[in-house]
C-alpha cells in the first residue's frame, strides 16, 4: 500500500496524464497535486513510485507516465464512480425516445457510452443459454400453406413457412397456434420435443417448425456487436500515427470483437477493468477494457463494454458503463414482464 502523499502524486500524475497525453514532470505535480510541498519532495516520491514499478519514465529526461500497475492501483480506488444524477436523467430521457426495441436500445447505449467517453463501446445481444418459447402466430397464405411466426423471450422473433397436406382456415390455424401457445409457453426447445401434449399430425407439423426454428435461435451466437467510436479511437495520439489501432480493426474486420467480449463471466452488476497487459486477448494488449453485464442473471444476458487507450479516463468510463449497463438491464426485464432491477427507467 501507497501512503497518502504518494497515492496523492500518482494520482495526479494519472490524471495529468489523461488529460494531456505527454509525460508529467515533478513541477508540474507539485504545482498541481494540491499538497504543500516542494518539487525536490515530489521528485522523491516520484522516484520511489518508479522504484515500486507504478511509474515509468519513456525517456531518461522526460517526466513519468503511468504504467499498468500504477492504473490498477489507481482504478481500485474509482471503481465505485457513479455518473452524475443530471446525466442520468438524460440517458433514461434518451431512452424513451426511441421505440421499444431491443435492436434500438442496442444502439443507443453504445451511442451514448461513446459520446461520453470519446472511445470504442460495444454491446453485445443478450442471449439465453436455452431460447423459451413465448407467442406463436400462424398466418394463412393460400389453401394449404402458412407463415408461422414464433416470438421467443426476449422479443426474438423467428419466421417459417409451413405446408399441410391438406387445406386449412384461417380459424382452424388460429385455433391450432392457441393451443399450442397454451402448452408451450415458456418452454425449451428440448422441452417442447419431449412434450406429451395429445398433437394431431397438423399440429405436429407445426410443432416440427417451431422446434426448427428454435434451434436455429439457439444456434446462432457470437452475433455482431454494436459498436460506436472508431473515429475516436483512431484521434487519440497513441493511435493516430501508429499500428497499434490495426489490431483492434483487425478484431473488428473478422467479428471476433463479440465472442471475446461475450465470454466474460459476471457477478451481480460488477464492473470488470483489464489494464494493458492484463487483457488474456493479446491483440489488444496495448488497450485497456471496461467491462459490464445486463440483462437477466441465468436467462438472457449481454455485454456493455469500452475499448481504448490505457491512457483512458476510467472514472467517467466506470460510471457510464455501470449506468448504462443498469438501464439496459431494467429495459430487458421489462420486455421478459419482470420487474426492474435498481433502475426505474420510467422516470
Amino acid at each position: 500500500m501507497l501512503n497518502p502523499r504518494s497515492e496523492t502524486i500518482l494520482s495526479s500524475i494519472i490524471r495529468q496524464y489523461i488529460e494531456r497525453a505527454i509525460p508529467v514532470s515533478s513541477a508540474s505535480v507539485a504545482t498541481e497535486c494540491g499538497l504543500d510541498v516542494c518539487s525536490a519532495t515530489v521528485r522523491n516520491e516520484m522516484m520511489r513510485l518508479e522504484e515500486e514499478g507504478y511509474i515509468l519514465k519513456p525517456h531518461h529526461s522526460a517526466g513519468s507516465v503511468p504504467s499498468d500497475k500504477g492504473y490498477r492501483y489507481y482504478v481500485e480506488s474509482i471503481k465505485h464512480a457513479q455518473l452524475p444524477i443530471n446525466e442520468q436523467l438524460l440517458i433514461n430521457h434518451l431512452f424513451h425516445q426511441v421505440e421499444k426495441e431491443m435492436e434500438n436500445w442496442l444502439s443507443l447505449a453504445a451511442g451514448l457510452v461513446s459520446q461520453r467517453v470519446h472511445n470504442v463501446a460495444v454491446v453485445t445481444q443478450p442471449r439465453q443459454t436455452s431460447s423459451k418459447y413465448h407467442h406463436l402466430e400462424l398466418v394463412t397464405l393460400q389453401e394449404n400453406l402458412a407463415l408461422a411466426v414464433l416470438i421467443l423471450r426476449g422479443a426474438r422473433v423467428r419466421q417459417q413457412l409451413v405446408s399441410f397436406d391438406n387445406s386449412i382456415s384461417q380459424f382452424e390455424l388460429a385455433a391450432m397456434s392457441g393451443k399450442l401457445n397454451e402448452g408451450f409457453d415458456g418452454q425449451t426447445r428440448s422441452q417442447i420435443e419431449k412434450s406429451a401434449m395429445l398433437l394431431s399430425d397438423t399440429e405436429k407439423k407445426v410443432q416440427a417448425a417451431v422446434i426448427k426454428m428454435m434451434q436455429a435461435e439457439d444456434e446462432q451466437r457470437n452475433e455482431e456487436p454494436y459498436l460506436e467510436g472508431l473515429n475516436y479511437l483512431l484521434e487519440q495520439p497513441e493511435f493516430a500515427r501508429s499500428q497499434r489501432a490495426h489490431s483492434l480493426m483487425e478484431l473488428v474486420e473478422k467479428r471476433r470483437l463479440g465472442p471475446m467480449l461475450g465470454d466474460e463471466e459476471f457477478q451481480g452488476q460488477e464492473i470488470k477493468v483489464y489494464i494493458g497487459q492484463e487483457n488474456r486477448e493479446e491483440t489488444i494488449r496495448d488497450y485497456s477494457v471496461v467491462l459490464g453485464s445486463y440483462g437477466l442473471p441465468n436467462e438472457a444476458r449481454g455485454t456493455l463494454g469500452v475499448i481504448g487507450p490505457t491512457r483512458m479516463n476510467y472514472e467517467k468510463t466506470i460510471a457510464a458503463v455501470r449506468y448504462l449497463s443498469l438501464v439496459m438491464s431494467a429495459l430487458v426485464a421489462e420486455l421478459y414482464g419482470r420487474e426492474p432491477g435498481a433502475t426505474d427507467c420510467g422516470n
